[in-house]
């Protein structure tokens, strides 16, 4: 029986020969019902029947792969929700229907700040006809996915050792000759997992260049590889001499979860995680520039104005400021535009 049946996106691509973007775009269009487990939509075998049923029929529109336009102008041109790149899109097919009319916003990056942005966007004062959809992507993927048009709000913390300074270097290397706005959203401090006790001692970067020292790493593009790629550069300690730099896991806590079970010496990330994760300790090292993204082409300066309004005002605050470990001094101020 497939009764109890049931198949993730990726699943489901696989075995229809297909992308995980038409995935979602069948799941956006309800052309495949699906229901959310955590932050993983699934599909029950029944309606997967049913849906190639229905693609057996002469009449049956052909599903095709959406084409992604050949300009960053044009793809900046319509939402991005329609063309979300196949890692970016974890969360982003709700249940509910997309109210007619309103403007879908898919918003980059893994801090839970970002989830308490889009319930903000969507319900607070400042919420126009929007409904944003979340996606769970590191920060040099979100920037390529919003050159690409598959992203509209995007959540960088990306270090750069020649600069000594966090994102702009890698946002105008990216988003050339698009026109974009960066706007803080936290600080937040970075460093090293150890241990509890700190037993290797390690306090400061050069400490990571001891032979025999066991990384948990993240993914390529993730910022907390980017910080320890870059820290690692200028003081010439090579990756590959790192036992586990090869290996990716792909968030603060795994990493984190995996120097607790004493599987590796030390990690890079967010103080956060070590606060949750039990067997940790947190060297700080460096305060880092959480910030967001958005391009500002006419289309996208009604919803830039209610971000704004939402990053600024006091009751988004509260709700950031509730949760410890954030610097929110700055939370809502333009940095830069292009």
């Amino acid at each position: 029986m497939t009764s109890n049946i049931s198949y993730t996106t990726e699943e489901i691509a696989r075995m229809l020969k297909i992308s995980k973007l038409t995935v979602y775009d069948l799941l956006r269009k309800g052309e495949l019902p699906s229901y959310r487990v955590g932050k993983q939509m699934r599909v029950d075998a029944a309606d997967l029947d049913a849906y190639k049923l229905r693609m057996r029929t002469p009449a049956a529109p052909t599903q095709t792969e959406p084409q992604r336009p050949h300009a960053a102008a044009e793809h900046a041109a319509a939402p991005a929700a329609h063309r979300l790149a196949p890692d970016a899109a974890a969360a982003a097919a709700p249940r509910a229907p997309i109210p007619s009319g309103a403007r879908v916003l898919v918003i980059t990056g893994q801090d839970i700040s970002l989830d308490l942005l889009a319930k903000h966007l969507e319900h607070g004062r400042q919420a126009g006809n929007v409904r944003p959809l979340r996606a769970y992507a590191g920060s040099l993927d979100s920037l390529v996915a919003m050159y690409r048009g598959e992203a509209d709000i995007v959540s960088t913390h990306l270090y750069d050792g020649e600069t000594d300074s966090y994102n702009l270097p890698y946002i105008r290397r990216i988003l050339i000759g698009s026109p974009y706005m960066v706007v803080r959203l936290l600080g937040r401090m970075a460093g090293l997992y150890v241990a509890r006790g700190n037993p290797l001692g390690l306090r400061d970067w050069t400490d990571l260049g001891r032979p025999g020292l066991r990384l948990a790493n993240r993914e390529r593009g993730a910022g907390a590889r980017v910080l320890l790629e870059e820290q690692l550069r200028l003081r010439g300690i090579r990756p590959s001499g790192l036992a586990g730099y090869a290996e990716a896991l792909t968030s603060h806590m795994a990493v984190a979860a995996k120097v607790a079970a004493g599987d590796a010496d030390f990690g890079v990330g967010i103080e956060k995680a070590a606060a949750i994760v039990d067997g940790v300790e947190f060297v700080p090292l460096i305060q880092e520039s959480y910030d967001l993204v958005a391009l500002k082409t006419p289309a996208n300066l009604p919803w830039i104005a209610s971000l704004l309004g939402t990053l600024r005002s006091d009751a988004f605050k509260r709700e950031l400021a509730a949760i410890s470990g954030y610097d929110l001094s700055r939370t809502g101020e333009i940095l830069h535009e292009e």
